[in-house]
């Protein structure tokens, strides 16, 4: 079961998220700044190759422009979150009101905040606000304002994210496509994460790795899959999600067609 609650003041966004039931897996490019409070519940988070776990309590924050996976775990009471999605034309309306603009900053892209009182209250004040029917929008977009100031303040590392506008630079395409190749989006976003307009991120690829970016991402993801199966004897079932295919048949079709045999064959042969 899935409610929502979506206020949305022309660009900023509050969210209420609660999940009962099944596990909820997602796949998804974080195109704006989040920050996030989790209520109950368990959420796994990867970017690129690593593995981010956050409980009930956790206060967070999330930078824009990123590929993730996560799995939000709704044992006993479900997943219960808030989340605020700060848009670019507010932060740079803060940051021309505050006077601060950062530079290009190369940090990690996941911050876990010790909150303060400041914080704490703002947080529970965004809660009551996601269970009214009505909130006026002039004093919710005030409250977003301030929740950047906090986090400003709080955080030097999210200072410099929240107020830094340069959109991706030109990326080293081998080392960021080795650490991303499990996410199953366009090659649009590839290009534009790395740097590129999608005309020469397919130059590029094609120059690095002699074959098409579609082409190389399924043989990269089928032989994860074969040493996956083979070597650490994991079921296809669990794994085709996490390697970057959007369904098991899928999964099964490329398999059996790169290696002569189906993944379920293989697993049980092993």
């Amino acid at each position: 079961m899935e409610s929502k609650k979506d206020q949305t003041l022309s660009e900023p966004k509050v969210m209420h998220n609660f999940y009962l039931g099944d596990n909820v897996e997602s796949e998804a490019f974080v195109s704006d700044h989040i920050f996030s409070y989790i209520i109950s519940g368990r959420h796994d988070v990867w970017i690129g190759h690593k593995k981010y776990t956050f409980t009930a309590g956790d206060y967070r924050f999330f930078r824009r422009n990123q590929l993730t996976k996560s799995i939000k775990h709704t044992e006993a009471d479900g997943f219960k979150s808030i989340a605020i999605h700060f848009d670019q034309n507010t932060l740079k309306e803060i940051s021309k009101e505050i006077g601060f603009k950062s530079e290009r900053f190369h940090g990690e892209g996941v911050k876990i905040i010790r909150a303060d009182s400041m914080l704490k209250k703002s947080v529970a004040l965004f809660i009551e606000y996601t269970q009214r029917k009505e909130v006026d929008s002039e004093t919710l977009r005030i409250k977003i304002k301030e929740l950047v100031l906090i986090l400003a303040d709080i955080d030097p590392e999210i200072k410099q994210m929240l107020f830094e506008f340069n959109e991706p630079g030109k990326l080293d395409l081998e080392g960021f496509m080795n650490g991303h190749y499990r996410y199953n989006v366009p090659l649009e976003k590839f290009a534009f994460l790395t740097g590129r307009s999608l005309s020469g991120f397919k130059r590029d690829f094609a120059k690095l790795f002699k074959i098409t970016p579609s082409r190389w991402l399924t043989k990269k993801r089928l032989s994860e899959a074969r040493y996956l199966i083979e070597n650490c004897k994991h079921s296809p079932s669990d794994i085709y999600l996490e390697i970057g295919f959007v369904n098991m048949s899928h999964f099964s079709y490329a398999y059996k067609k790169e290696f002569g045999i189906s993944p379920l064959q293989k697993n049980k042969n092993n």
